[in-house]
């Protein structure tokens, strides 16, 4: 599929490009309240495409129930998860007097240890200490104002994610002869491999998300629970969420972890131990669970991956950092199946990929011509 088969001089083409480039990032930022939720709304109806189809043909659901139905099976999926995950952290606030008197404890500590070796006589120290803690004082009404605000934004982010998955389920005939429609009828094989396509790697990758956060909060339950560290099993989901986030995630979930363990033993070995195992969780996920649970279909290469993280941070925040990687997996699909954008294609690509797929076109080529 070749859409702009020109003779352009190739400058104009790269303005071209890089104007395209801006433009959409520009209104990627303006829109970030109607797309977000959207992109969200797309990844999650592909996953429940399956569910839908199911409860519609097998069990003669209407298209409208059967859509509403496989959403309600994720809110109670996402319910069960953040009730975990909430009942952990009311456990933690019930021992915060506890944790803030380690914490002072720590500092008091930190601070003897930086006056003999950087010689601050610790008043200084308790001075600037004091002064931050009046400016936080001060900016507490603030803090608590932006909060609240933050909260309700979020439920109305989350209720926009169930209504647009839901719609794309059942419009989902809609959009295809949409797209059909836009692209022509004679291009309605490629749209056809390209939406499939682009199901197929999603759904694979989303699938293989999920099951690698339950083998490594598995994991690390497991093994937080037998060092006797507290808070085990919230240190285990804290390691699984954030390590959805490539490179990034790992950090943040190993600075949280820390913390955690140190307010609540304050015994370097533990906090050793801890620091051990999630190093080695993220190298087994990274080199064995990642490769054999989501597989070889979405191979993006490290370099584009990072920049990916980096660019959707910046762009949508959180949100961005977790569609980066399968937004990049689209836009690679069909750069793959256009002949125009294939260059694009080979550098989002990775590069082991792209060899094997080098020689076996080579070794086609050479077996049809020893044949003719």
């Amino acid at each position: 599929m070749d859409l702009s088969k020109n003779n352009q001089p190739f400058y104009v083409k790269l303005a071209t490009t890089l104007v395209a480039i801006i433009a959409i990032g520009y209104l990627s930022i303006l829109g970030k309240e109607m797309l977000c939720p959207l992109l969200f709304g797309l990844l999650f109806s592909i996953l429940l495409l399956p569910i839908a189809v199911f409860f519609e043909r097998k069990i003669k659901l209407h298209r409208s129930a059967a859509s509403a139905l496989a959403v309600i099976l994720l809110l109670l999926v996402i319910g069960g998860i953040l009730l975990l995950v909430a009942s952990q952290i009311s456990n933690l606030a019930g021992d915060l007097p506890r944790l803030k008197e380690q914490i002072i404890l720590s500092l008091q500590q930190f601070q003897q240890w930086v006056s003999a070796t950087f010689h601050i006589n610790i008043q200084k120290q308790m001075n600037y200490v004091n002064s931050a803690t009046v400016k936080l004082e001060n900016a507490t009404p603030a803090v608590i104002g932006s909060t609240v605000l933050s909260l309700s934004s979020v439920l109305l982010f989350l209720v926009f994610i169930i209504l647009d998955t839901f719609f794309m389920l059942f419009y989902r005939r809609r959009l295809l002869k949409f797209l059909i429609d836009v692209f022509g009828e004679k291009n309605s094989a490629i749209v056809y491999d390209i939406v499939q396509r682009v199901q197929f790697i999603i759904r694979k990758y989303l699938i293989g998300i999920l099951l690698e956060m339950t083998t490594v909060a598995f994991v690390c339950c497991t093994v937080f629970l037998l060092l006797r560290i507290k808070y085990a099993i919230l240190l285990g989901l804290i390691t699984a969420l954030f390590n959805i986030v490539p490179y990034i995630g790992i950090f943040t979930a190993l600075v949280l972890n820390i913390i955690i363990t140190f307010a609540t033993t304050a015994l370097a070995s533990k906090v050793i131990l801890v620091i051990i195992t999630v190093i080695s969780m993220h190298l087994i996920d990274s080199n064995i669970l990642l490769p054999l649970i989501v597989g070889g279909k979405v191979r993006i290469n490290a370099f584009v991956t990072l920049l990916g993280v980096v660019l959707g941070e910046m762009i949508w925040g959180i949100a961005g950092m977790f569609l980066s990687i399968p937004v990049i997996a689209i836009f690679k699909i069909i750069f793959d199946r256009i002949e125009s954008l294939q260059p694009w294609g080979h550098l989002l690509g990775d590069e082991k990929i792209e060899v094997k797929t080098f020689r076996l076109k080579k070794n086609i080529k050479n077996e049809i011509h020893e044949k003719k």
